[in-house]
């Protein structure tokens, strides 16, 4: 089993290894030995892994209750956050209690979310079942829920007591969601780590998902180290994002997963900035075999006069401006500023 430890608050450890996540119990019990548990998960998930992971829970002798709510993004919302208000309450939880995340990115912002504001904050640890929650949401402190305003735009810092990623759980997604999960780790490739990146561009990435993911989850541990609430350094993670979201919602969040629209983000600003001698020559194209190589899209129809005004409700916009992530290189990134003008035309380019 692999293990790597991100020294924020108190420090906390990610578990990666194949066939873990029966074994979740005992390893819950070695860092959260008090209180009882709420499982929150989805019923997608709950059928695959929702009784496995009671079971666990109840050998190591940690009582569980389980809370099930509508997979997808439009259930990201607070609507659902109240409900799992409700059923906490409910059921008697505390502050000495926890909640276990079990799922993909919206069951993890969604029910640490819930983590970080039931009586102030309880303790919380994550179980991401998809490439994208194992990459990239579950490791960092990030929670939050969407608005009709935009995605994310509600939320909090509160970081988990644990991570237990069994990559055995990637074997149960269709081959759409196994490449959505791949966008957020070539992004990781793209911005800290041309090893990584080139790892993804000459293996097979099945055979090697442990490796992978600890690499992975080691760039991002180490960002959020730096940088937990965003500041400077934390921002690189965004790459793609800016565009991505805007793309998430032209759709209304429907119809185009997470990783497919940053991947769309990714190649369009790395395409952009090449043409501008911002980027090294050739990056975009390499950029664009390995999203091919994975299954995942370069470009989308959706109008850009009309994504450039979505993504001025993103997160990333600020009263000097844009700040926008442009890749120099494969492995080398940066932050840049620009003025909302500025970005249009950067966009229209």
């Amino acid at each position: 089993m692999e293990k790597v430890t991100v020294n924020v608050r108190g420090g906390y450890d990610i578990l990666i290894d194949s066939g873990i996540i029966d074994r979740c119990g005992e390893l819950i019990k070695a860092v959260k030995q008090n209180g009882k548990c709420a499982v929150i998960t989805d019923d997608n998930v709950d059928k695959y892994y929702g009784e496995r992971v009671i079971s666990s829970l109840e050998n190591a002798g940690i009582k569980a209750e389980k809370y099930v709510f509508p997979h997808g993004e439009a259930s990201k919302n607070h609507s659902t956050l109240l409900k799992i208000y409700d059923f906490l309450a409910e059921h008697g939880f505390t502050r000495s209690d926890f909640i276990a995340a079990l799922g993909g990115g919206v069951v993890g912002d969604t029910a640490g979310f819930a983590a970080a504001t039931y009586m102030r904050g309880i303790d919380f640890v994550q179980i991401p079942t998809t490439g994208i929650s194992q990459s990239d949401s579950s490791v960092g402190g990030k929670t939050g829920v969407d608005i009709k305003a935009g995605k994310n735009l509600v939320g909090a810092f509160h970081q988990p007591r644990l991570v237990i990623c069994d990559t055995d759980t990637l074997s149960t997604l269709t081959p759409e969601f196994f490449s959505d999960g791949m966008a957020e780790v070539i992004k990781h490739g793209m911005i800290k780590s041309k090893e990584l990146f080139e790892l993804l561009s000459t293996s097979d990435i099945k055979a090697n998902l442990v490796d992978i993911m600890k690499r992975n989850v080691s760039i991002k541990g180490k960002v959020v180290e730096s940088d937990e609430r965003e500041k400077g350094e934390r921002m690189l993670l965004n790459f793609g994002h800016t565009l991505g979201h805007a793309l998430e919602k032209y759709y209304d969040f429907t119809g185009l997963t997470h990783g497919f629209a940053i991947a769309v983000g990714m190649s369009t600003f790395t395409h952009i900035a090449e043409r501008r001698g911002m980027c090294k020559t050739g990056v975009a194209d390499k950029l664009d075999a390995l999203f091919t190589k994975c299954g995942l899209p370069l470009t989308d129809p959706a109008p850009m006069n009309e994504l450039f005004k979505l993504s001025l409700g993103d997160k990333k916009h600020l009263a000097s401006g844009m700040n926008i992530v442009i890749c120099t290189d494969i492995g080398k990134s940066e932050i840049v500023n620009m003025s909302v003008d500025e970005y249009e035309k950067f966009l229209k380019d």
